[in-house]
């Protein structure tokens, strides 16, 4: 017996939630947002935050969301030049979405850790 394919469900246009998932779902983008939420932070900041990011890719995910308006960027007047990257008002907006799937990874975590300890 040959399974019925559903059809897929366009989404509305402009749908909100696929503008918010579209940002979201970028590489890097949620481990920015987190570690840009306790303040500004320098570029070498970031790179030391995150080590497995590459600074090309760092860079260009940056420039992304500051071209989104979810970061702004400081150029500093020192020598040499220093720029600070810091949340805009709507990527603060956006803590409290990535803090509950962290709460929520938390939680699978001890979940997956004590179910593993049970069969040991």
């Amino acid at each position: 017996m040959a399974l019925k394919l559903r059809r897929r469900v366009p989404q509305p246009p402009g749908c909100p939630m696929s503008a918010c998932m579209s940002l979201l779902g970028g590489a890097w983008t949620p481990a920015l947002v987190w570690n840009l939420s306790e303040g500004p932070r320098r570029f070498s900041e970031l790179r030391r935050a995150m080590p497995a990011i590459s600074a090309k890719v760092l860079s260009a995910r940056l420039k992304d969301l500051e071209e989104r308006g979810v970061l702004s960027r400081a150029v500093l007047a020192t020598t040499p030049p220093s720029v600070d990257y810091a949340l805009t008002t709507l990527g603060e907006e956006l803590i409290p979405a990535i803090r509950a799937i962290v709460d929520v990874g938390s939680k699978l975590h001890r979940t997956t850790s004590d179910a593993a300890s049970c069969a040991a």
